[in-house]
């Protein structure tokens, strides 16, 4: 009754029941694991508060990743927030906090997958920024992240969130177009609103693709999850002023995933090329194998 394979199915399930995105979700997922409304609300507000946690700890300066390759730029983001800056208090937050949350992956601290650990800080990024600027509440931000658990659905069900099978585009790319979904919700877009938005932000990374130096999920997975906050939020606000994307969401969850095809495996998480090949990438890997033995 409430199952969707698409972006079009939601929207037509969000029409026909008169309920927003965070609903339907619900609702699905009680249908599809039998678990009780109330289990599956106690387990997203537990990932809410293990978001929250990461972002906390991941802003500490002296946070070091375990390859050693980043540690404090979280706080340094931070900091530059309150100051004078060119993108804004609500922009350099989520920023910050993308960046905080991959700090605390990079260190083997608690992180929520979501929907992968290298692009684990888009989303707690955005809803943690939101929640705090916007003065959005708790129980909302819970339900922006059914929205978001939406639309990553529908892209894990079409294409893939796997950096190996469809680059970056596929981890990064997807969680910002969750990310733009839920900001969306939380701003008080319609559910089509919401699928703009989640459209135009994967549009905007598509082919990019995944080359962590030294295979490690810190050079330059962390920083790409902070450009990839800030795409969500651009695209948000496109999608609240009334900017259609052309190319519907489905249609483009499938070229995403045809663009992963064609890209060539030493461009997908095999660190043998893109950055993982720059010199200086390939001077810190013989470094790190000479450690190693």
């Amino acid at each position: 009754m409430y199952q969707y394979n698409n972006g079009q199915q939601l929207l037509e399930l969000c029409k026909i029941h008169q309920q927003p995105i965070a609903e339907i979700a619900l609702q699905a997922e009680i249908e599809e694991s039998g678990r009780s409304r109330d289990v599956i609300w106690t387990s997203m507000d537990s990932q809410l508060q293990i978001m929250e946690l990461s972002i906390r700890k991941g802003l500490n300066p002296d946070i070091r990743s375990v390859g050693g390759l980043i540690g404090g730029n979280a706080y340094r983001m931070h900091q530059r927030m309150d100051g004078e800056n060119l993108g804004g208090k609500i922009l350099l937050k989520a920023v910050s906090y993308a960046l905080a949350v991959t700090e605390m992956n990079a260190s083997m601290g608690k992180i929520v997958a979501a929907p992968t650990a290298g692009a684990s800080g888009i989303l707690p990024g955005i809803l943690l920024a939101m929640l705090e600027e916007k003065s959005i509440s708790w129980e909302e931000t819970i339900k922006a992240l059914f929205v978001a658990a939406a639309i990553g659905k529908i892209i894990a069900l079409n294409a893939t969130l796997s950096g190996a099978e469809g680059g970056c585009q596929a981890e990064c790319g997807s969680a910002a177009s969750m990310a733009a979904a839920a900001a969306v919700y939380m701003g008080g877009g319609e559910p089509q609103t919401c699928l703009d938005a989640a459209a135009m932000s994967l549009k905007g990374q598509l082919g990019l693709i995944c080359d962590p130096v030294a295979g490690l999920v810190e050079v330059p997975c962390s920083k790409r999850n902070a450009v990839s906050a800030a795409n969500a939020l651009v695209c948000a606000d496109m999608a609240l002023a009334g900017i259609r994307s052309f190319i519907p969401f489905d249609e483009v969850v499938e070229v995403m995933y045809q663009v992963g095809k064609a890209i060539p495996p030493d461009l997908r998480e095999t660190a043998r090329g893109g950055c993982a090949a720059a010199p200086t990438a390939l001077k810190y890997s013989r470094i790190v194998m000479e450690t190693e033995n």
